[in-house]
């Protein structure tokens, strides 16, 4: 029984724990080498750069000084996810893609926890458009998010082709 249970969960903790790890250990790199809102580091000329940013509200930066609900609705979150993944016992495409939903919530929620706020190093642009700085947690939420929609469209590609073969 236990066994089982252990190997159900192992692709969730195998997904999520390393993303976390590698996360928080970016972040201390970034807090320890690139003083906050410093000079971009140009990692790629004018594509990727490292930079120090602040982000005290969700998503680029709006609802700003809100930590406390964030907090709150990332736990819930991740109730959320532990119980969904439950739901999805030989679907290790779905459980993966909750690994790295898991993975992002618990990264910022560790920064929300122990900062304050989220700390986001990681900037994108082409030529003088930047996108919004970001980290690796919200990198592994948007890699979750993606692969979960990819399984809802192919779930109901196949639903489509079952109830067209049905008449």
């Amino acid at each position: 029984m236990l066994k089982d249970e252990l190997k159900n969960i192992s692709p969730l903790v195998f997904t999520a724990f390393p993303l976390v790890l590698i996360d928080q250990i970016s972040k201390l790199i970034v807090q320890v080498s690139v003083n906050l809102y410093d000079k971009p580091v140009s990692v790629i000329e004018g594509i990727l750069d490292i930079v120090h940013y602040r982000n005290d509200g969700a998503a680029f930066g709006i609802l700003k000084g809100m930590n406390s609900v964030f907090i709150v609705v990332i736990i819930i979150a991740i109730g959320f996810i532990l119980l969904y993944y439950r739901s999805f016992r030989y679907n290790l495409w779905m459980k993966i893609s909750l690994g790295f939903l898991l993975g992002g919530a618990l990264g910022n929620l560790i920064d929300r926890m122990r900062v304050g706020y989220v700390i986001d190093f990681i900037r994108l642009g082409v030529n003088s458009y930047w996108w919004p700085a970001f980290n690796l947690a919200d990198a592994s939420v948007c890699v979750g998010a993606v692969m979960l929609l990819a399984h809802m469209l192919r779930r109901r590609r196949d639903y489509e082709k079952l109830k067209d073969t049905q008449g």
